[in-house]
Order: C-alpha cells, then structure tokens, then sequence
C-alpha cells in the first residue's frame, strides 16, 4: 500500500444533528446528535486508512481545543504534523432533515500568522518527499492567502508527490495555477473557477478538457445522486451510483477521492477505480461520520454502479 498524506489547513469539530425538518425562524428539536473531528484531509484520510494506507496528516489546529483531534488522530495511527495555534480550530453545525437535506453553519478558523505558515513549510519540506502523495482538501483559514496556497503545492509537486487538490472558491482557483496530478469539484464548483456553465455533459466535458490541456491529468467531477464523470487523456468515464437512503451527505465527496486515489496508486484497471470509489461515496451518505464500516454493504454497492462510457462532445 501507499504512504499518503492529507493537508487539511482549516479542520472543523463537525456538530451533526438530525432533525425531521428544518424550520427557519422557529424552535427546533434534534432526535440525535454526533460530534467528532473533522475536515475534509482528515475525512479522506480515514477511508485512505480503512483501504489499508500509511496515512500522515497535517495542518493547522487550534490549541484550545486540540482533544478530539488528536484522539482520532491517535485512535487512527496517523503520524502527526499538525501546527498548533493560538484559539479554537472552529466548529460547524450541520442541521440533516430527514430527507437527507443538509443545512450547513461553518465557523471561522483560528488566524494563521507567518510564524505558523513557515513552520508548516518546514514541516512538509522534511517530511513530504517520503510519501507516494498528498491530498489537500478544504478551505484556507485567515490568515492564509491564494498565492501563499499556490506555493504550498508548487513546492509540494517540486518534491515529487501527485497532488490532489479538493477544494472550493478561490482555493480551487489558486490551486489549479498549480496544475495538480488530480482536481475533484464538483459541477457547482467547477464553474465556478472557471467562469464557465457546467449544466450539461457537453459543457462539463469542455470544462474538464481545459484542466486537462493546463496540465491536470485527472478531473473527477462529482454530480450527487447524478453520478460521477472522470476525465483524462483518453478516457472519459461515467459512474451512476445506486439508489440508497440518506442519512447525510457530508463526507461522500471525501471518500470519493479517497477511493480514487487508492485506485490509481494502486494501478487498478479504470473501471474498477471509478466504480469503487463511486460505491464507497454510495456508502458515506447512508452513515454519519466518516470510513468504511461494512465491507459487505459496500460490495454490494459496487455491483450495483453502473458504468458508461462517455463520446467525445456528449
């Protein structure tokens, strides 16, 4: 198996409470609540761990409430390169309806100053060169800007790793002037950065073909219950996952890259690549929290993806 690492600069203590309905403006009553530590590098990390993978991850935590994270990071064998901070690494409420409607409330991070940003330079500089890649997930803190980020990846491909990048907004913009080895937004996302409309699968395929004509080898575009579409020199797959209940929709997008990524530096053949991942994305959002917990669910959701392969201009 690989030795990967996962950044994540603005984890999260993720409070999920269920609900039957949301209603603005009134008193709501939750019938359960979870809360564990989070964020999109540490999600894909986990499943990278329940696939069998030496997983070291990194960041930048808040000191005054550092113990669910280093619980589950000891819990889970990961090697340790987070910064501490000064604050609170920030915490996000995620109202789940029972129809699988998830309302999120996102915090602010804790301020990141040069004194931290150099010291998680230096880290990943003696650390990265050993791991096969890093996979850089989430949101930037304050404190961190755009052209900061695009250095990070720069130096992190200069130090031989495949960087995979799964982010939003202006992170998502920064990152891909860094061309990374693989992108994962999804439609909303990709159009976004690029300025373009993604509806149709002509339109997501044009999208796609200019990251990879900027050098990006892999775009993984995610659509929901709508599937999932891969784009690469040569390839154009399209994975529809099955019908499953919802339980909540947060961390599917995470276990997809992680299935990905295992596929791929593993040199599996595409199709089981993308259909596993599509399946393991399947699981996610019928559990709440993050990895794979029944093997024997999960392959019978693999069966069940469908696979096609997409024409040139469709």
């Amino acid at each position: 198996m690989a030795k990967i690492l996962t950044l994540t600069l603005n984890p999260a203590l993720d409070i999920t409470v269920s609900l039957d309905r949301l209603r603005p403006g009134h008193v709501n009553r939750g019938h359960a609540q979870h809360s564990h530590a989070a964020g999109k590098g540490l999600n894909v990390a986990q499943v990278l761990a329940d696939l069998g993978h030496s997983v070291t991850v990194a960041g930048f935590l808040g000191r005054d409430n550092l113990q669910p994270f280093e619980a589950l990071i000891g819990s889970r064998g990961f090697t340790d390169c987070f910064v501490r901070v000064p604050g609170e690494t920030r915490s996000n409420i995620k109202l789940v309806e029972a129809d699988g409607q998830v309302t999120d409330i996102n915090g602010q991070g804790p301020q990141v100053d040069e004194a931290a940003r150099i010291a998680l330079m230096r880290d990943l500089e003696q650390v990265a060169a050993g791991h096969d890649a890093v996979v850089v997930a989430g949101s930037l803190p304050r404190g961190i800007d755009p052209e900061w980020f695009c250095q990070l990846l720069l130096q992190l491909k200069g130090q031989g790793l495949k960087v995979v990048l799964d982010s939003s907004g202006e992170a998502l913009r920064a990152g891909l002037q860094a061309a990374p080895w693989l992108v994962k937004p999804n439609t909303e996302e990709l159009g976004e950065a690029l300025g373009l409309a993604v509806h149709t699968a002509a339109e997501q395929q044009a999208a796609a073909e200019r990251l990879l004509a900027s050098g990006v080898e892999h775009v993984v575009v995610s659509q929901g219950e709508q599937g999932v579409s891969w784009f690469s020199p040569g390839r154009r797959l399209h994975a529809q996952p099955p019908k499953v209940s919802v339980a909540s929709t947060v961390g599917a997008g995470d276990s997809l890259v992680a299935g990905m990524l295992h596929g791929l530096l593993l040199g599996e053949d595409a199709g089981l690549t993308l259909r596993r991942a599509t399946a393991i994305a399947a699981q996610a959002v019928t559990q709440v929290g993050f990895g794979i917990r029944d093997r024997d669910h999960l392959a019978r959701l693999e069966a069940a993806v469908q696979l096609t392969e997409q024409q040139e201009g469709c």
